[in-house]
């Protein structure tokens, strides 16, 4: 009987080995790697040999709390110390996304096919993604100001993305309160064109393919980096106005907003550069009328495609330099099939392709003006993202 009993702890004892070297115990102690990120603001990423730690430290502006995610596989054990954050497996298989921005980075990844969910489809231009909406793979969960909790309870998402203005996000709220899983994301929030391209990184930790996503940053900024020595070739800065009327009011970007330092960096005198802040200025028509009316260049907000719209949209517009001139540029045109912007969905994440542009409109003599569009006076120029 004592040999039976015996043999059969023996059998208990190798099962339980068996099964421990199929699990990883994560320990305090797993060497750290520095900090992945070198122009984002709003994020840190550090991988150590167990585990990743992604922190969002700016998910708006002048945010007072930091949010911590532990990304792990799934066969690892974490220490203690560790359970007091969101700790998620990674890579993630299905996952619902809140902003246009994010669509890039899906498909630059090639993770397209795990979006399960997105608030109002008809904002995505990506023609991948429309593919799939059309065979009813994506959801539509609602609106940012009004998510459909029902439906995305239902959806069972390992994650989704959210942002906020500020704090207070009632929806997001919730929908942790309901098991979801819900990561923060604060790319708008980021106050230059590569901080804002490198969130690129922040997908790639999710979906376990960190070492591609630093890939395609390293060509993005490679390529922007390129474009900057061109641009510092020019022998004129040529000023720019932007923005246009919405109402009673003239928006255009302050002084330190990622559209600013995009003008800038092509070789170009921003006409409003000095304003401080990173969001939008709210002017009156009089006072860009008394600064930019001989600007050489005007770049539109995008709700105009020609500047027959814009002349029926404002007469007075006729009174700008760059309108009789018809040097003005709207991104407007290119558009996805149900009326998305392709310039507010992949213009943050590709800075090199939209500087790029920018060289081209202002210094055509710096490159190839075969893809140069205007737009048109019934049709004059189409800038293209």
């Amino acid at each position: 009987m004592k040999k039976i009993l015996f043999f059969i702890l023996q059998i208990v004892v190798m099962l339980h080995l068996s099964a421990c070297k199929k699990t990883i115990i994560a320990t305090k102690n797993s060497s750290a790697f520095k900090n992945e990120i070198n122009h984002a603001k709003g994020f840190t990423l550090k991988n150590y040999s167990d585990y990743s730690i992604l922190t969002v430290v700016q998910p708006w502006p002048n945010a007072q709390k930091k949010y911590t995610y532990i990304l792990k596989a799934k066969n690892v054990i974490l220490p203690d110390s560790l359970q007091k954050y969101m700790i998620i497996t990674v890579p993630i298989k299905s996952i619902i996304v809140t902003s246009t921005t994010h669509i890039p980075s899906l498909e630059m990844l090639n993770q397209e096919t795990t979006l399960v969910g997105f608030p109002n489809l008809d904002y995505i231009s990506s023609e991948k993604i429309r593919t799939l909406i059309d065979q009813k793979k994506i959801v539509d969960v609602g609106s940012n100001n009004s998510l459909n909790t029902e439906k995305i309870i239902e959806l069972q998402p390992e994650l989704l993305i959210g942002y906020g203005i500020n704090n207070s996000n009632t929806a997001l709220d919730n929908l942790s309160k309901n098991g979801i899983k819900v990561v923060l994301n604060g790319d708008w929030n980021e106050q230059t064109p590569l901080g804002k391209a490198e969130w690129i990184k922040f997908f790639g930790a999710l979906f376990k393919k960190q070492k591609q996503a630093n890939q395609l940053f390293e060509n993005i900024e490679k390529e922007y980096k390129k474009t900057l020595a061109i641009a510092a070739k020019a022998d004129k800065n040529p000023t720019v106005l932007a923005g246009d009327m919405f109402e009673d009011s003239w928006y255009l970007p302050k002084g330190d907003s990622w559209g600013s330092i995009l003008i800038e960096q092509s070789h170009a005198n921003y006409l409003f550069k000095h304003t401080r802040g990173t969001g939008s200025l709210s002017l009156s028509f009089e006072k860009v009328l008394e600064k930019a009316q001989k600007a050489d260049f005007w770049i539109t907000s995008g709700q105009f495609s020609s500047l027959n719209q814009m002349r029926q949209s404002n007469r007075h517009y006729e009174q700008f330099t760059a309108f009789k001139s018809k040097n003005v540029y709207s991104f407007a045109s290119k558009k996805g099939k149900t009326g998305g912007v392709l310039y507010y969905e992949l213009g943050p994440n590709r800075p090199d392709i939209v500087l790029k542009d920018m060289v081209k409109i202002l210094h055509p003599e710096l490159l190839p003006a075969s893809t140069r569009k205007r737009m048109p006076s019934n049709p004059k120029a189409s800038w293209s993202a």
